[in-house]
């Protein structure tokens, strides 16, 4: 009870501000290497704890010459998480809008799209921006200004098109860039059978909250990468919903639940 009577309201606000920081500290590297480095960096806290209860000196000392490095060495070792946690600090919108008629309608069309690609087997790489701006990808590439749709995607990603190298990057419902080069993966639990494709996929989402959509030229088989991970072997039917998902507001699914009942 006495601590009680010393707590403070600025204790609590810190507590709780503590908790968010660390809670979403947790759901951005969670499932990632960096989780697994956080294990490594915990045995080695522990393994310092007993080598001083021990009195093993030379151990200790190592661990703690390693320490005095450390925050040199999590920014190395974390550079992916970090870039994208600022990013998405910086860029995340608190009150979202709601998915505008004609962005919907580019999802339609790009669903219709990688569908047409994927039954050609010609190889496609889609990324489509969200809070993160990839305004850096899109210098990298050939500048346009066009609006989604299918006949574009299909004409761009043609083996005769001059841009169909690369990526496109779509913002909105437009097509903003294309023969874009993204990051490849250095994650080396990737599947060493995937290709370019796939790890420059992953690569992108592992730095922003894009969503890329690759086709296999080898196979035509759909997938679709997001925060790091990869998911296949996706039918036009998943590939509609987990886009409208991603892209619609939790608003308009309540506007739609209240207009049912």
């Amino acid at each position: 009870m006495e601590i009680l009577r010393q707590l403070r309201w600025q204790d609590l606000v810190d507590i709780i501000l503590m908790s968010i920081i660390l809670y979403r500290l947790l759901l951005i590297i969670k499932g990632t290497r960096a989780a697994q480095m956080l294990i490594g960096l915990g045995v080695l806290l522990f393994a310092s704890l007993i080598s001083r209860y021990f009195e093993l000196y030379t151990v200790d000392w190592l661990i703690q010459s390693f320490w005095a490095q450390i925050v040199i060495a999590i920014i190395i070792i974390f550079q992916p998480e970090i870039r994208r946690a600022l990013a998405q600090m910086g860029e995340t919108q608190f009150l979202q809008t709601l998915t505008s008629a004609a962005e919907l309608k580019s999802l339609e069309e790009i669903v219709k799209a990688t569908i047409a690609l994927a039954n050609r087997k010609i190889g496609a790489l889609i990324a489509i921006e969200r809070d993160t701006s990839l305004k850096d990808f899109v210098e990298m590439g050939t500048p346009l200004d066009a609006k989604v749709s299918k006949e574009v995607l299909l004409s761009i990603f043609h083996p005769t098109s001059p841009i169909h190298d690369g990526a496109i990057v779509i913002k909105g419902n437009r097509i903003v860039a294309a023969g874009c080069f993204l990051p490849i993966t250095m994650n080396p639990e990737v599947s060493r059978s995937l290709g370019t494709r796939h790890r420059s996929g992953l690569g992108l989402t592992e730095e922003t909250d894009a969503v890329v959509i690759i086709v296999s030229e080898e196979t035509g088989i759909v997938s679709m990468a997001i925060n790091g991970k990869l998911e296949t072997h996706l039918d036009i039917g998943t590939l509609r919903d987990v886009l409208t998902d991603l892209f619609t507001t939790k608003k308009i699914r309540r506007s739609a639940g209240a207009e049912k009942k």
